[in-house]
Order: C-alpha cells, then sequence, then structure tokens
C-alpha cells in the first residue's frame, strides 16, 4: 500500500521540494491539525514550507498541544511556548520527530502541491470561521492576531 500511493508522480514532488515521504507526512500532519479546510490546506503548508527553506521555526500551535498531549486546548497561551519537547516547534528549529497525527491524503497532497507564496504567517480568520488569513509580514500577522485575540476575549474564549 504504501508503494501505491507513494508512486512516482508523489516522490518526484516530494523530490521537487527537497523532501523525503516521512518529511512530507510530518508536514502534512501538522497541516491536518491546523485546519479541516481541504481548500487552505496548500496555503497552510507553503507558510510551513516556506519557514523551513528559510531556517525559522515553524512555531506550529498543533505541535505544542501534541507535544502537551491535549489537543482540546482552544488558545495556546504564551506559557505552553516554553513546554521542553522535541515537538515543540517554538523552540526547535526543523521538523519535530515524527508526524503529530495520521494526515488525510488531502493534507499530504496540499504538502506536494503547495503553492509558492510569499507568506510567513496564519492567524484564524474572525470573518471566515473555520478558515484563516495569511501574512507576508510579521506586523500584518500581528494585527491579524490581535483582532482574533479581541474577538476571542469578546466571546469568553
Amino acid at each position: 500500500e504504501y508503494n501505491k500511493f507513494w508512486n512516482s508522480k508523489r516522490i518526484q514532488l516530494a523530490n521537487e521540494k527537497g523532501m523525503s515521504p516521512i518529511a512530507v507526512c510530518i508536514v502534512a500532519s501538522i497541516v491536518e491539525e491546523e485546519t479541516n479546510a481541504d481548500d487552505e490546506k496548500p496555503m497552510v503548508a507553503s507558510v510551513y514550507l516556506n519557514r523551513l527553506h528559510q531556517n525559522k521555526k515553524l512555531e506550529a500551535d498543533p505541535t505544542i498541544k501534541f507535544a502537551m498531549g491535549d489537543f482540546m486546548l482552544k488558545r495556546i497561551l504564551k506559557k505552553y511556548l516554553s513546554f521542553s519537547s522535541p515537538y515543540n516547534t517554538y523552540m526547535n528549529f526543523g521538523l519535530p520527530p515524527g508526524p503529530i497525527c495520521n494526515p488525510s491524503v488531502s493534507s499530504i497532497d496540499a504538502v506536494l502541491n503547495a503553492p509558492e507564496t510569499e507568506y510567513m504567517f496564519f492567524c484564524a480568520s474572525v470573518d471566515t470561521p473555520g478558515h484563516h488569513v495569511f501574512a507576508v509580514t510579521y506586523h500584518e500577522h500581528l494585527m491579524n492576531a490581535q483582532r482574533y485575540q479581541h474577538y476571542l476575549n469578546q466571546h469568553g474564549y
């Protein structure tokens, strides 16, 4: 089944991204936990791939949830970011040592077919629940994050 799934086309796409199948699956597992919206998975993947290529920390909230063993966390607070774990992508550079879940085919294909973007950040959208807003600069991201945090505070989260 592995060989059927990782056919020559998928292997070629992984190679074009400079990734092994396991690296693709690790990124895809983070994408899987980041969004349920198949239409935005390629954009989310593009952010993580951009961070990897620029040797920046992934800073992926789902890896904090995994490291802490609590996928029910609604908000990732600053105090969680220093949780000691090889899966904490706020503390460690590069990919975590393994996937944080079993990624769906749509998440794997989103990584393999991620568009080339300049996006480095994303934040949950206030206007489109279940989706994200994307930003190129940290300043843009801070504005988006502040808006989302204000929304959460207003609604008692």
